[in-house]
């Protein structure tokens, strides 16, 4: 029984090939129903995400499943793409190499953003498609229960993922979650109407905010962002009346100048009466001038106390790296031995079913000798030889658990065979 791999990433495929080596959901169902008939009895998981593609491959036929340049033909053939422009950026690995390269990827410990959780679910899709695919066995089922269970590990004894690295993830975890203990009942006001906003307000809603106002110079673009993240939009004109009424301040705007003076804000202050206010200005130039910081009530950080925040975080992030990968070497050496364990199974059960079928047949002829016996006395009789080949069985079944965890035992295995004369 063996483990293959084949596949690349943002680390080793330029995007333009990535592009062209993408499954949809259906394109991997029809892959792997091609995969079925071209390697019938090797199992078979295609994970496919923007930034890489994965076959991974298993059989439990002395064969084993294909080789890696021999799969990375066939993700090739299978997208249309030229098999020679994928040899040279498709990698592969098989057995325990495999494994802890699934194990890194489920941890996220090979994405493009350190610990990013959603490769997780990717995992799980891909489990899911082939499950549906019929291409998935013992092998693959048990691989990827081992990955998930090493993500988890990663997840929960290391802070590998818990640092936030995106400027609107920092913003309103970080600072504004610092201010107020929770958003359901603050006012938000979103100036600007970008890719920025739309994920600061996205963090928000996740957070809890329900009371949304969003601001843009054009109008319909204010409107299409509430609209599609369930906020409201408001005229331009009533800036400043939003300004006294908002409790958080996100501003992402173009602007070349302030959106908000110092004058501004000291003229509609006495409006506000004292409520604290917290401003994530997320806009280079700054939407709002900093000396409103400076203000009694007023929390205003600024899109370099962000990143200094984000940088803070990564360092952080890959100081956690040694800790994560102890893991993954743990839980690889565990599944190993595991699936090395299971090679034993066939010799385990031959000797316990010779053990079984001698000691039946010495029961029986001492039975017969002996007619007098109670069924007391007989069962206490067949405990004692159901004892007596427990502890003789022990020792070579212990070496054989012993032996799984370096490695395959095929000399032990051998030698068993040919000792007790076991027979395939």
């Amino acid at each position: 029984m063996s483990l293959t791999f084949v596949g690349g990433s943002h680390r080793t495929v330029p995007i333009e090939l990535r592009e062209r080596l993408a499954f949809s959901a259906e394109q991997a169902a029809e892959a792997l129903a091609r995969f079925r008939t071209a390697f019938p009895g090797s199992e078979a998981v295609l994970l496919s995400t923007c930034n890489r593609v994965e076959l991974y491959a298993a059989d439990e036929q002395q064969q084993g499943p294909p080789p890696p340049d021999e799969l990375a033909m066939f993700l090739a053939e299978c997208r249309g793409v030229d098999p020679t422009s994928v040899g040279g950026v498709l990698g592969g690995d098989q057995g325990p190499a495999a494994v802890k390269h699934l194990f890194c990827v489920a941890a996220g410990l090979d994405s493009m953003v350190l610990g990013e959780p959603q490769i997780v679910a990717q995992v799980k899709q891909a489990w899911q498609i082939a499950q549906q695919s019929g291409t998935t066995g013992p092998l693959t089922g048990e691989l990827i229960q081992a990955a998930l269970r090493a993500a988890k590990r990663v997840a929960s004894e290391t802070a590998v993922g818990r640092e936030r690295l995106s400027i609107p993830s920092v913003a309103v975890a970080d600072f504004a979650a610092g201010v107020f203990e929770r958003f359901n009942d603050k006012r938000v006001l979103l100036i600007g109407a970008g890719k920025m906003a739309a994920e600061t307000l996205r963090y928000l809603a996740d957070a809890g905010a329900r009371d949304v106002q969003v601001i843009n110079r054009t109008a319909g673009r204010a409107e299409q962002l509430a609209e599609r993240l369930g906020g409201t939009a408001r005229p331009y004109a009533d800036l400043t009346t939003e300004v006294v009424t908002a409790d958080l301040i996100v501003s992402t705007t173009g602007a070349t100048e302030p959106v908000v003076t110092l004058e501004t804000y000291l003229k509609l202050e006495p409006s506000r009466q004292g409520r604290p206010l917290v401003v994530l200005d997320l806009a280079v130039p700054r939407d709002f001038d900093p000396r409103i910081g400076q203000r009694a009530g007023v929390w205003l950080y600024s899109v370099d106390d962000l990143g200094q925040a984000c940088e803070a975080n990564r360092q952080r992030r890959q100081r956690e790296m040694p800790a994560a990968l102890t893991i993954i070497d743990e839980e690889t050496r565990r599944f190993m031995g595991d699936l090395h364990h299971r090679s034993t199974v066939p010799v385990i059960e031959q000797l316990r079913a010779g053990w079984n079928e001698t000691g039946e047949a010495e029961l029986d002829r001492l039975f017969r000798k002996l007619p007098d016996l109670d069924a007391a006395a007989r069962d206490e009789i067949r405990r004692a030889f159901d004892r007596y080949a427990a502890k003789m069985l022990h020792p070579p079944l212990a070496s054989l658990r012993s032996e799984s965890h370096t490695g395959p035992p095929h000399g032990l295995l051998d030698a068993l065979r040919r000792l007790f004369d076991l027979r395939d």
